[in-house]
């Protein structure tokens, strides 16, 4: 024991001048070795490097149907490195159109324009099943395309791919690079709202919505185009509309409704998946599909093995939006494993603010740790792999 002497006093000073280098190396170290154990390395990234990351989550639904430098789509773009931009032929929240798509010649333009106008290549996305749900209607001049479930009564392959290559085609010819389609619902609910009254499942077979689907996938790859297979993990035995409200299937949905993504995953036919906004308090008592990291983390990528991108349905849909807010939602999302984010601003309202608020609420998840940066680079380099395979380049 040191006396307490001047002696003793200039002893321990010595010792504590010795003691805090070596103090201060490990208090770094651990620090360190804590931020590592978390796969957090968000020192590793500026502030404006973090959020164009997050910019190339998102794809942006707009008004207007041509691009200037003073519409409010081209502001975005030349001030966030968003991932992509979806276009819709019908203003839901004014209910009018035209929104973006007037006539091919006009969507050509446009698209020509937002990706000049773009900061980084742009995934040009648009929903055309064939049926009822085709942005591109022949009224504008578009060819038409048999639906879905027209498809699957013929039941041949071959002509399910022949049909896809056309659609395929047509909108590669305007400048899209991805659609979102084809439906892998079982239409296990024939009266089904959203899916089977509608005429956009394939099948109530499993195994033959699976064939379809691939087929569908295999002609739009012929083209160079992207596929996203929807609507994880199976919408086909709601009772409900996910646009309009939570659409609960706990009591009806069946294990068959997995079969399509399990085939399609296992034979390498998906690039991208698309969530679904439905519950099932079996699976997570409290969050829908897209908001679970019990469905995404656990079923889609380490049960069945999922290597691509997920992308979530539109963020606006009345089951997101009603139940849960806005960024918070966004937030749950991209812990629960999306790497893409639907805004359509199409649905009941509409917000100006929408890609702004969404950046800022994901950045500031991650500098406060209630997202892992790791999470966001991992979802970037999804991305940034899908648009080099499909050589995306503006």
């Amino acid at each position: 024991m040191i006396k307490k002497t001047k002696a003793g006093v200039k002893v321990l000073l010595s010792l504590m001048k010795k003691l805090i280098p070596v103090i201060t190396l490990l208090a770094i170290s651990i620090k360190l070795a804590a931020c590592a154990g978390d796969a957090d390395s968000r020192w590793l990234l500026s502030d404006d490097e973090l959020k164009d990351r997050i910019a190339q989550m998102l794809i942006i639904g707009f008004r207007g149907s041509e691009a200037t430098e003073e519409s409010a789509i081209v502001k975005t773009l030349k001030t966030h490195a968003i991932g992509g931009v979806i276009l819709f032929n019908y203003d839901v929240p004014s209910k009018s159109s035209p929104r973006n798509i007037v006539s091919p010649a006009q969507t050509a333009a446009l698209i020509s324009s937002l990706k000049k106008y773009s900061r980084k290549p742009l995934f040009i996305a648009v929903d055309l099943e064939g049926g009822r749900v085709n942005r591109l209607k022949p009224e504008y001049g578009f060819a038409d395309f048999p639906s879905a479930q027209a498809l699957g009564e013929k039941n041949d392959p071959d002509y399910t791919r022949t049909v896809s290559a056309s659609i395929a085609v047509e909108i590669s010819s305007l400048g899209f690079n991805i659609n979102f389609a084809p439906v892998a619902d079982v239409n296990v609910n024939p009266k089904n709202p959203v899916i089977g009254a509608l005429g956009r499942s394939f099948s109530d077979s499993a195994e033959v919505a699976a064939l379809h689907c691939a087929s569908f996938i295999s002609g739009h790859k012929s083209r160079g185009i992207i596929n996203s297979l929807k609507h994880f993990p199976g919408h086909g035995s709601s009772t409900a509309d996910s646009h309009l409200g939570m659409a609960d299937v706990t009591a009806t949905y069946k294990d068959i409704e997995l079969i399509p993504y399990e085939k399609l995953v296992k034979n390498g036919d998906m690039d991208m998946v698309m969530t679904a906004h439905i519950i099932n308090r079996n699976i997570d008592p409290l969050y829908p599909a897209t908001l679970s990291s019990k469905y995404i983390k656990g079923i889609l990528r380490t049960r069945l093995g999922f290597k691509g991108v997920v992308v979530s349905d539109d963020m606006h849909m009345a089951a997101i939006s009603a139940n849960y807010g806005y960024e918070d939602a966004l937030v749950r999302a991209v812990n629960a494993g999306c790497d893409i984010l639907i805004i359509s601003n199409n649905n009941s309202f509409f917000d100006d603010n929408a890609c702004e608020k969404a950046i800022e609420a994901i950045f500031k998840a991650v500098r406060k740790g209630d997202i892992p940066q790791s999470a966001i680079t991992e979802s970037y380099e999804r991305i940034m792999a899908m648009k080099n395979k499909y050589a995306i380049t503006r």
